[in-house]
């Protein structure tokens, strides 16, 4: 069913949305999307170096080659991801500060409003099939089957939304 799947994609965009916002713990994907210039060409730094969690608050960053160091800590400099990258010559170590009571509720608001937004996005999902389901002139009965259906399957994705929100405000709100 097509409008399963688009339901699908939302989760997974919630998701996606949801990891980059940090729990105090070191985690590789807090460097997606940052960008360092190799050579002239903006670059992941996924892709030019070797990244770690020797511990559970750092982060090590391994060029593959060693003449990018100085342009992955610029790049982790300009993010501006509120870590300061320490470069010994080998490796740039992240070391992830431990978040403040404030902080970690300021990020559980974050993470509501993130899936709020995907609520939002369910209920457009289901709008523009309720309106598919009504514009196929069915019989009246086959259209109320369909239109549950279509509800029922909100229902089911907004509970997982639910689960995935306590989940990540309990891995916020854990010290």
């Amino acid at each position: 069913m097509d409008t399963e799947l688009k339901f699908m994609k939302a989760i997974e965009n919630l998701e996606s949305r949801l990891v980059n916002i940090r729990a105090g713990r070191a985690n590789p994907s807090m460097l997606n999307g940052i960008m360092a210039n190799y050579y002239g060409v903006p670059t992941p730094v996924q892709s030019l170096a070797n990244i770690t969690v020797p511990e559970a608050r750092s982060l090590m960053v391994k060029p593959f080659d060693k003449s990018a160091l100085k342009e992955i800590e610029r790049a982790i400099n300009e993010a501006n991801i509120g870590i300061t990258p320490v470069n010994n010559g080998e490796v740039i170590i992240l070391t992830v500060p431990e978040l403040t009571e404030d902080k970690r509720r300021d990020y559980v608001k974050q993470a509501k409003n993130i899936c709020e937004e995907a609520r939002v996005a369910l209920r457009n999902i289901r709008q523009d099939a309720n309106n598919d389901i009504k514009n196929q002139e069915l019989p009246e009965d086959e259209e109320k089957l369909a239109l549950e259906e279509i509800q029922d399957l909100i229902n089911t994705y907004n509970k997982k939304i639910d689960e995935i929100f306590k989940e990540k405000e309990a891995e916020l709100m854990r010290v």
